[in-house]
This record gives C-alpha cells, sequence and structure tokens, in this order.
C-alpha cells in the first residue's frame, strides 16, 4: 500500500475511532460555520491530491506534486482579502480552495482537476502547465520550486505605496492592499529567497513603505535533504526591518489568528513581515518520489500521525460545529465529488498543435488611453538648455537620455529602476537629470541585486506601472537570468495571456571599450537571451536608431504587454568620429518625439549589390568603416543593420539582400552560440550561395591594449569581404 493509501485509511480509522493527535484545546472566537467552511477546503485539497495520484495511474493525469500536510493554508487564505495578491508555494491549493469559497460562482475542484488533467479548459494556464492561480482570485500563476517568484512579491508590494503618489492608468491593486507570497523551508535557502528577503529588509530599514507577509511552510525536508531543525527561525526570526510571527499549520485555529495578526501588522504599518508555519509533508515530494528509501520509516509515521485534518476534526468537535461522524461525511461526500469530475475532466479538449500552445507567449494588445506626446510647455520645464543643444548632432548616450526624458513626460506609468540611475545618472551618464526632472519615486536608486532589480519591475508592472529597468552590464545579467526566463517570459505563457509584466529592461554590454573592464564590463554573448521564447531584443548602433528604437520598445510593452531587451553598445555610448579624429560623423541629431523605428524595420547604408554586410551595434560601424576601404577594391557594398536580434528580421534580410552577389555576416558575438549561426541558417535555407562570417572568437575579452584581441575588426571585415568576392587586398 502507497503512503497516500496508509494516509487515507489511517485518517478514516481514526476519525471513526475518535482518535486524534494532542493539540491546543479550541478555545477561540471562530464562528462554527467558518470552522466548517475551513474544513471543507483542507479537505477538497486532500483529497484533489489522492485523484491527481489516480488520475496518474490511468495515463489520464499529469501532475501529482501535492498539498497534503499544508492545509493550514486554507486559515491564510481567510485571514487575507481577495484584493491581496497572493505569489503562491506550489503546495497551497488550499490557499486557493479557501480563497475561492470567498468569492460567488467560484469553481475550484473541476478547475484544478482541468488542470491535472492538462485540459485546453483549464482557465489558468489553457493546459500547457498545472499551476495554481486565478485571475479572480487574484492569484497570478506560479510554477516556481525555488522561490522564484520572491522578487516580484516584493517589486508588487513596492507598486503599492508607489501608485497612491502616481497612480498609474491598468492600477489593480487597492491602497489599502497587501501582498502574500509563500515557499517552502528548503526554497528558503535559495539565492532568490535570500536576496528578496533581504531586498524588503533593505528598503523597509529606511521606512519605504513594503506591505509584504513572507509564509514559509516548513514540513522540514527540501526532497529528500532535511531542514536543520531551528533553522528557519534562527535565519529569519531577528532580520532588521521585519516582523517575524510563528503558527503552527496544523491547527487551523492558531493559524487563522496569527495570520490575521500578523496581517493587521503588515496591513497597519505597511511593513513586511515573516509568518513561519510549521507543516508536515505527506505522500513524499511526488507521486514518483519513494519516501522510504531516503527517510527512514519511525519519521514518516509521525509525520503521518500528526496530519492537519486530524487535528481539524479534533478542532470541530471541541468547538461543537461538527461531530466526527459528519466530517467523516464531509470527506467522503468531497472524495466522491472529486472522482466524478474527474471522470468528466479526463474527457475535456487538450492542446495538440504547436500553433495552440504558443498562443499565448505573444500576449493579447492592451487598450490605453490616447496621448498626444508631452507639451511643449512640459518639454521645455524638463529640458532647459538641453533643448538648444539638441540643435546639435550628440553621442548616443545623450540621445537616450532625452529619449527617456520624453517618454516620462508622455507616460506616467514609465519607471526607472536600476543601480547608480539617480543621484550618479548612470555609469556612463545615459540617465542624468531625470532623477531631478522626475523624482526619486520615477527614477529609482535600487541596492545592489540584480534579481532584486528585476524582481522590482516584474512586481511593479502587475500594478499598472511600465517599469524600464537597467542592468548595469550584461555579464551582471546572469546572476538574475531566471527572473527573464523562469518569470517574466513565462507569465502570459503560463496564465493564457491573463496576466502580463511589460517592461523595457536595458542593459549596457558588448565589448570595444579601450583598456577597460575586461570580461565582466565587456561581455559579448546574447546566446541567455536569444532562446528565450516571446521576449524582444533591440540592439540600435548610433544614437538616433537609439532614440527612435527605444520609443518602439515602450509601444511595445505599453500597447502589447511584451518584455523588450534593450542593449546599448558601450563603447558607441560616447562615439563621435567615425573615418578619421574629429569628423563627428557618428553623432546624431535628436529625432523629434512622433519618430519610431517599427519592430523588424532594418537599416541599410549604401546601395551597393556587390555585398550585403549583415551586422548590428558595434559591427555597424567597424562595417562602415570597411565599406570605405572595400571601394577602393571595386566591391561596392551595402550595410544592414539588424537592429532587432529577436525575433530576427527575417522578411527585411531577405529582402535586402537579394540583389547582392554575396553575404558576411559580422557578429561582435563569439562564434559559438552567436547570432551568426541563425543568420547562416537563414540566408543558407533561402538558397544563398556566396555566405560567410566573421565572429568574435569563442574566448573571454582581455582587459588592457588586447580588448580587441579576440572581436572583429575593419581590417578583418575587408579581407574576409575580399576573399568572398575573390578579390585581392
Amino acid at each position: 500500500m502507497d503512503r497516500a493509501a496508509v494516509v487515507h485509511e489511517n485518517f478514516l480509522d481514526r476519525v471513526s475511532g475518535h482518535d486524534f493527535p494532542p493539540g491546543n484545546r479550541f478555545n477561540a472566537n471562530v464562528p462554527a460555520e467558518k470552522l466548517v467552511s475551513l474544513f471543507r477546503s483542507q479537505c477538497l485539497s486532500r483529497q484533489l491530491d489522492r485523484t491527481s495520484r489516480a488520475m496518474q495511474k490511468e495515463g489520464q493525469g499529469y501532475y501529482t506534486i501535492g498539498s497534503s500536510g499544508h492545509e493550514g493554508m486554507a486559515a491564510v487564505a481567510d485571514a487575507l482579502r481577495v484584493t491581496d495578491m497572493a505569489f503562491l508555494h506550489y503546495r497551497d491549493a488550499a490557499f486557493q480552495i479557501s480563497r475561492a469559497a470567498q468569492v460567488p460562482g467560484q469553481t475550484p475542484a473541476w478547475d484544478i482537476l482541468l488542470s491535472f488533467a492538462a485540459s485546453s479548459e483549464d482557465p489558468i494556464s489553457g493546459g500547457r502547465h498545472k499551476v495554481l492561480g486565478s485571475k479572480s482570485l487574484n492569484i497570478p500563476p506560479q510554477t516556481s520550486t525555488i522561490a522564484s517568484h520572491l522578487p516580484k512579491a516584493v517589486g508588487a508590494a513596492y507598486s503599492i505605496g508607489m501608485a497612491r503618489r502616481t497612480s498609474p492608468e491598468h492600477k489593480c491593486l487597492p491602497d489599502d492592499a497587501i501582498i502574500l507570497c509563500s515557499f517552502g523551508d528548503a526554497s528558503s535557502n535559495h539565492s532568490t529567497a535570500q536576496g528578496a528577503v533581504n531586498a524588503a529588509c533593505w528598503t523597509s530599514f529606511q521606512s519605504v513603505p513594503l506591505p509584504l507577509l513572507f509564509v514559509c511552510e516548513d514540513n522540514g525536508i527540501g526532497i529528500s535533504t532535511p531542514t536543520p531543525q531551528g533553522w528557519i527561525a534562527a535565519n529569519f526570526a531577528n532580520r532588521a526591518g521585519l516582523k517575524y510571527f510563528a503558527c503552527d499549520g496544523l491547527d487551523m485555529v492558531q493559524t487563522l489568528q496569527v495570520t490575521e495578526q500578523t496581517a493587521e501588522y503588515v496591513r497597519r504599518h505597511r511593513k513586511p513581515a515573516f509568518l513561519h508555519m510549521r507543516t508536515v509533508r505527506l505522500y513524499g515530494h511526488a507521486g514518483s518520489d519513494v519516501e522510504a528509501s531516503y527517510r527512514n520509516k519511525d519519521a514518516i509515521e509521525a509525520d503521518e500521525g500528526n496530519d492537519p485534518l486530524l487535528h481539524s476534526v479534533r478542532i470541530l468537535s471541541e468547538a461543537g460545529a461538527c461531530s466526527p461522524s459528519e466530517a467523516l461525511e464531509i470527506y467522503t461526500a468531497t472524495g466522491e465529488l472529486c472522482s466524478r469530475i474527474a471522470a468528466q475532466v479526463v474527457r475535456r479538449p487538450k492542446l495538440k498543435r504547436y500553433t495552440d500552445v504558443a498562443a499565448s507567449l505573444v500576449p493579447p494588445p492592451r487598450k490605453n488611453q490616447p496621448t498626444n506626446g508631452p507639451s511643449e510647455a512640459d518639454r521645455t520645464a524638463a529640458f532647459g538648455a538641453d533643448l538648444r543643444a539638441m540643435s546639435e548632432p550628440q553621442p548616443m548616450n545623450k540621445l537616450i537620455g532625452w529619449a527617456l526624458t520624453d517618454l516620462m513626460l508622455e507616460h506616467r506609468e514609465v519607471v526607472l529602476a536600476g543601480e547608480d540611475v539617480g543621484r550618479k545618472g548612470g555609469v556612463y551618464g545615459v540617465t542624468q537629470k531625470l532623477q531631478a526632472r522626475f523624482g526619486p519615486d520615477r527614477v529609482i536608486d535600487t541596492l545592489l541585486d540584480e534579481q532584486s532589480i528585476l524582481g522590482l519591475a516584474i512586481g511593479l508592472s502587475h500594478n499598472g506601472f511600465l517599469p524600464i529597468p537597467e542592468i548595469q552590464f550584461l555579464a551582471y545579467l546572469h546572476n538574475a537570468e531566471d527572473q527573464l526566463r523562469g518569470e517574466a517570459a513565462t507569465l502570459s505563457f503560463f496564465s493564457n495571456g491573463q496576466y502580463t509584466n511589460p517592461m523595457v529592461l536595458r542593459i549596457a554590454g558588448l565589448g570595444y571599450q579601450k583598456g577597460f573592464g575586461g570580461h565582466f564590463h565587456n561581455d559579448n554573448s546574447l546566446a541567455v537571451l536569444r532562446d528565450i521564447p516571446g521576449i524582444i531584443i533591440a540592439c540600435p548602433s548610433n544614437g538616433a536608431d537609439a532614440a527612435m528604437m527605444l520609443r518602439e520598445s515602450v509601444h511595445l510593452a505599453r500597447e502589447e504587454q511584451r518584455v523588450v531587451v534593450f542593449l546599448e553598445p558601450i563603447a558607441l555610448y560616447p562615439m563621435r568620429d567615425l573615418h578619421e579624429d574629429g569628423d563627428k560623423s557618428w553623432m546624431r541629431l535628436y529625432p523629434t518625439p512622433d519618430q519610431h523605428i517599427s519592430l523588424g524595420e532594418v537599416g541599410v547604408h549604401g546601395n551597393g549589390t556587390d555585398l550585403a554586410i549583415v551586422t548590428y551595434g558595434n559591427g555597424t560601424y567597424l562595417s562602415q568603416q570597411a565599406v570605405k576601404r572595400l571601394a577602393a577594391h571595386e566591391i561596392n557594398a551595402r550595410v544592414i543593420d539588424m537592429r532587432w536580434i529577436a525575433p530576427l528580421p527575417v522578411e527585411a534580410l531577405l529582402d535586402q539582400t537579394k540583389d547582392c552577389s554575396a553575404i558576411l555576416i559580422v557578429d561582435e558575438c563569439r562564434r559559438t552560440g552567436s547570432q551568426s549561426e541563425a543568420l547562416m541558417a537563414l540566408f543558407t535555407e533561402a538558397g544563398r550561395k556566396r555566405v560567410a562570417r566573421v565572429t568574435a572568437e569563442d574566448c573571454f575579452i582581455a582587459t588592457g591594449p588586447a580588448y580587441a584581441a579576440s572581436l572583429p575588426s575593419a581590417d578583418g571585415i575587408v579581407s574576409a569581404a575580399a576573399e568572398l568576392c575573390e578579390r585581392k587586398t
């Protein structure tokens, strides 16, 4: 007999025999009907776990990580408001069920069983994954097992205070809301969780409002690795800026009372709190888990003997809310209900085609109030003397800063956030004057933690803001990349387009900084971004393009709810000259605020047909230097600036190269995993015969005089072009 069956039989036998585990005697002013309602939610959570395993055995169910032992979360849900957004641990079915009882017309058993069956009628994910979540219950879907949802919970909590001062058009959280995020004891050790808690403490320590309730569900084990006794309390009980509470999650009354106290503290003081809830884990980690292979029988049976449902029946009996026999009837009837519904949901339609699966990768469009752009009066007040400077060509960093100013004037929901973006104005001066123009509310100097920066952005977007976070250097993104891959990029996919987190992530990156920084300030690999489904990657090569592409990126985020990565080539920030010192031909005039470069629109420089050089970023700059030299060898070339790295502008690239005899791809990223691989495949599959590439070597970038040794050069481009075109240089 498996452990799920053992727990079930034990429950039936012990309730029938009035054999309950010891616990606090009921002595609380909790209405009988509330106690019964909580117990019903707990029973449904338990019976759904049992049903999921039965469905899997019959080949009709696809998820068996259950919530058994964590049914105390039903009381946590009851202590909160439906308007309190909840980012849930994957063992929190009881929370969702209990919250559903507070909203008329909900069908939690039907909904969750549809997700077990991977039916396309699953109301949250549309059959893409078994996730807890509900738009009507204010529960964004989570699939995280490593607490990667904690950073965005911090961001969502931060957004509530911001929205009080600057209300965005798509604000959805009331001013008195709090945010809940729950997670397991093992997950609390993950760097993401530690960083999020630290960010919350850092914020609270400065008396910045952050109404956030952390709930750590401590069952004492992470799959097979025990959590040291007392570790969670020792780790979190004395954090600066964080109030610690504890409850026994096996006791639904104590859990209800302590959660009410905790929520009241968070709501009244607008400060974060940590609720440490004792739980047990029943049935092992998942259906495939043989718990006896790593845990002794006494420990397993001790947890089973502390079944929270047994504690709940004892409490119901002591309170006079219902007798043990009546509790058994509720439990049994709930199991029969789940079986009946399961027999129906397994016959409901499922996703079959790729197009159906991918339909929610791109979020649905969003209606916004129309805008005519910033007024001249507002621009004059914001820009001041910079308006006169706009009549002269400027380098890229200046034009990006001006574009950000215009965008923030036009859209009050735009918020900048990142390390050093405010008072310092960014490492390269791109965001200079912005905090003075718009205040620290909209230009936020964050702590040094990339995970928290991206989590802040995701959370802000949950409450209607349009964040433009900044990662100082491309190499620093790797500390936080899962916040894009596992959180931001998947939200629309796993919610069937019901939840979105639009943003424009600015990253300074790529190589060619002369003698500065080495690899960590000159990372030249975009592979970690390019294979994330659904995101857009933009990379301008000059200031005018940067301004117009940034406007398009904000449009894509605001109107189409997209996640956009805006990659800014560091070496081109200050670039003034192209061919010789003092020619100033790489500087550009600032485009008027109504000018955009559309997604998929490439830049074409020249009209030569001997050779098309396909490139982007620094490659565009180097290729234009090379084209002038190639003309001396009677090679008439054009440079095609891709501008958009993902999705690849396939149609435009094929169209702009169709009349050219040869194609040379210039890619400043490393040969392995670079854009050049996809471009070679694109042109080869299109039947283009003469295609070659110049790339960076598979090597990190050095500091000092060898800063460009591994990167493409104008000389290398000229040499490769001549060889491809069969000319001598």
